[in-house]
């Protein structure tokens, strides 16, 4: 179609996040947005569950979270899996560039965080993305 909606790329996004009024916000934002949500969870532990038994397209994590793993190890797990991730963090580690796609900072509002999905729907699909403020997005050699 030469004026249709675009075809998105990432349809299911896996909320890890420890903060739980941060993460009720997401998971209702992401749904407004037309996204599905396969889970919203705050333990490593429990993502790697769910990306076990789950088809995920994105992973959308904070670097803190509840129990003795982080949203760094939940990075590598994406990665290895071939799936992934946007750290939603107030402070990136100093490698999140090896280790995600992009660094969303805390605080955001709704529509940063719908732009800013966007953007990373476009950068998985090839096409020219436009971060917003507040979102970086790296330039990645996965293939």
């Amino acid at each position: 179609m030469l004026f249709g909606k675009r075809k998105r790329v990432v349809k299911r996004i896996l909320i890890v996040e420890d903060e739980p009024l941060t993460a009720f916000d997401n998971e209702n934002m992401i749904r407004e947005a037309g996204y599905e949500v396969v889970a919203t969870i705050d333990r490593y532990a429990d993502a790697i569950a769910k990306l076990d038994e789950e088809e995920v397209d994105l992973i959308l994590s904070d670097v803190r979270l509840s129990g003795e793993r982080s949203g760094i190890d939940v990075a590598n797990a994406g990665r290895e899996r071939g799936i992934p991730v946007l750290f939603v963090t107030g402070n990136p580690p100093p490698n999140a560039r090896e280790l995600v796609m992009g660094c969303l900072l805390k605080p955001y509002n709704d529509r940063t965080l719908k732009s800013a999905l966007k953007a990373v729907d476009d950068r998985l699909a090839g096409r020219d993305a436009k971060p917003p403020k507040g979102l970086e997005l790296y330039e990645t050699t996965e293939g």
